[in-house]
């Protein structure tokens, strides 16, 4: 069960292991384009319709049809990545029960969102866990974990390849050792203790990709790769009444003590474009205006005429 890219790479790892999928569960067709009059399909069944597997679209989970024609593959085991939350009905149904995997050292990182927030708040490593599912989401009992460390310069998109990958071998890992009945699934608190301090990753929204200018050169840096290359960082660019929204896809931190105030925009010779912060300088490597296409800033400086008292905010 499976949506995007990250879930292909899992199913394409059974299939090359040999093991029998019986059937792929994935999310209906999306309307697109201009009248809303095409359908799009999902990475996941595009990927098993090329390699002759039976898809599942339902519309709701709990629908008594879909859950006939679920039972009706008689699987002896059930594995999510990338999808959403199922009832009861769905992961209590086969002998073997059901695991997700999910891209984070749980119980850190419950959520929507644990890769692009592992990054924005700076952490060194993060992984990927295997777990049973019951009803508490991602919650329950640990199988498997895997750790992979996060480079200083990785953006959101580095570690989600890094995890695809590592993930995919620990779902073929944690498949054998069910089907060889060599596990032991741990409670989440026995591995962390009740009183460790949780962080969350919760659902990302537009607003939240908002920009404060406020914070340290660092945790701006962190904020812009933790968000880069989707859903991207953005900031409103301003000169004078005029302003632009603008998304920011890779900075560097630049020492140094800032003469000017946090938040304004220093652009050297038409090369260099530099945001001052109250710690040092944030260098804006790549960006998007709206409208336009990613580019590097250079690019930017030299179409834009005027770059005196640019501030973002």
């Amino acid at each position: 069960m499976g949506t995007p890219d990250f879930a292909v790479r899992t199913l394409a790892r059974l299939l090359e292991e040999s093991f029998n999928v019986v059937g792929v569960v994935t999310m209906p067709d999306k309307p697109m384009g201009r009248h809303q009059d095409q359908l799009s399909q999902s990475a996941v069944k595009k990927f098993a319709l090329a390699n002759g597997l039976n898809v599942l679209q339902p519309e709701k989970l709990k629908d008594e049809g879909f859950l006939e024609q679920l039972k009706a593959l008689r699987a002896d085991l059930q594995i999510v990545v990338a999808f959403r939350m199922l009832p009861e009905a769905v992961w209590n149904m086969p002998k073997l029960g059901t695991f997700n995997l999910h891209a984070s050292l749980l119980p850190q990182y419950r959520g929507a969102a644990p890769i692009n927030w592992a990054i924005i708040n700076g952490e060194k490593e993060t992984g990927v866990t295997t777990f049973f599912l019951q009803h508490d989401i991602d919650t329950g009992r640990i199988i498997h974990q895997e750790r992979v460390p996060i480079a200083p310069t990785d953006t959101a998109e580095d570690v989600h390849d890094h995890l695809m990958e590592t993930g995919a071998e620990l779902v073929v890992r944690t498949v054998n050792d069910i089907l060889s009945d060599q596990v032991t699934p741990i409670p989440q608190e026995q591995l962390y203790g009740n009183d460790a301090e949780l962080r969350p990753a919760p659902k990302i929204f537009h607003e939240t990709c908002r920009i404060d200018w406020s914070r340290t050169t660092e945790e701006v840096y962190n904020f812009v790769r933790g968000l880069s290359p989707y859903p991207a960082a953005w900031t409103e660019l301003v000169q004078g009444e005029q302003s632009w929204n603008l998304k920011l896809y890779k900075t560097e931190m630049v020492a140094g003590e800032p003469a000017e105030k946090p938040g304004c925009v220093i652009a050297r010779n038409g090369k260099e474009m530099m945001v001052a912060m109250k710690d040092g300088y944030l260098r804006i490597a790549e960006l998007q205006i709206a409208g336009k296409k990613r580019m590097k800033a250079v690019d930017f400086l030299n179409g834009f005429r005027n770059c005196d008292k640019l501030i973002v905010r």
